[in-house]
């Protein structure tokens, strides 16, 4: 037989979605109103004609949108190879520092010593050592500076997902590695099937923030020379004498990280809410 709600249950359900409906409401009235005030205010501003023209000046940017998106596709495939090796050197190194007995400390050492390094070192400098000094030695099978640049990324990036994957490790409790060799698993049987799919689950909203700041920073290639998004929006405001090639530039860098930056919102949460469940 069917549940059939009773009165008060069918008004209590009714109040909950008026509220939610007038919540709603008030939501968009109040951001209607903001928005609207922010509008006048910033168009009826002294000088705001000047930025106009300065910043925002649509011919200045549908000209130099094609060579922009152009970039941009330089950009993109730059942050899927720099992402993808960026997080395998991390987990590489995050195991390395994990393994026990003194016959792996200098391993250990050489992994702690490489993480301690590339997260004080600005990537600028990184960039630059790579791009400009490598090649400054003259060296037979020198790669690109575009490859050059990205290697500098990857090794930067590598030094602050180590440490996010490490804590992930350590958040795994030892006994489940115990109980893992007990049942006839070596070391890395266990790291692999054991502690690895539980460090790398709980650890997935900080390694998504890292990769959204990676997307970022993908635009620092073009210091190496490169004719990126940056670069490109860099040459149209020299030939111009008008920034609004940067804000383009920088509007499609927004609407490349917006999908990550969701997926990331999302995963938090869903972290979150399976904790509190847990507790």
């Amino acid at each position: 037989m069917k549940h059939q709600p009773s009165t008060r249950q069918l008004e209590r359900i009714a109040y909950r979605r008026g509220r939610a409906i007038r919540s709603v409401l008030l939501a968009a009235a109040s951001t209607a109103v903001v928005g609207t005030l922010l509008a006048v205010g910033i168009t009826g501003a002294p000088g705001w004609d000047r930025v106009k023209q300065s910043f925002f000046d649509p011919d200045a940017a549908v000209k130099y949108l094609p060579e922009i998106l152009e970039g941009l596709w330089l950009n993109l495939k730059l942050l899927v190879v720099c992402a993808t090796l960026a997080l395998t050197l991390g987990l590489i190194i995050a195991v390395l520092r994990t393994l026990r007995g003194p016959v792996f400390f200098p391993v250990r050492a050489l992994a702690t010593g490489y993480t301690y390094s590339f997260r004080g070192l600005p990537l600028i400098i990184v960039i630059y050592l790579f791009a400009f000094g490598i090649p400054g030695l003259r060296l037979n099978g020198t790669p690109d500076v575009l490859w050059l640049g990205a290697a500098a990324i990857i090794v930067t990036y590598g030094a602050y997902l180590a440490e996010v994957f490490r804590a992930g490790i350590e958040s795994v409790h030892p006994s489940q590695i115990s109980a893992a060799r007990s049942l006839g698993l070596s070391y890395p049987q266990a790291m692999r099937h054991v502690v690895l799919p539980q460090a790398v689950r709980r650890v997935s909203p900080p390694l998504l923030n890292d990769t959204v700041a990676l997307q970022k920073d993908v635009g620092l290639i073009s210091l190496a020379g490169p004719i990126d998004a940056i670069r490109a929006a860099q040459i149209g405001v020299a030939q111009d004498a008008n920034f609004t090639p940067y804000i383009v530039a920088g509007v499609l860098f927004v609407l490349l990280a917006l999908p990550l930056i969701g997926v990331t919102d999302w995963v938090t949460l869903r972290a979150a809410r399976r904790q509190n469940a847990g507790t």
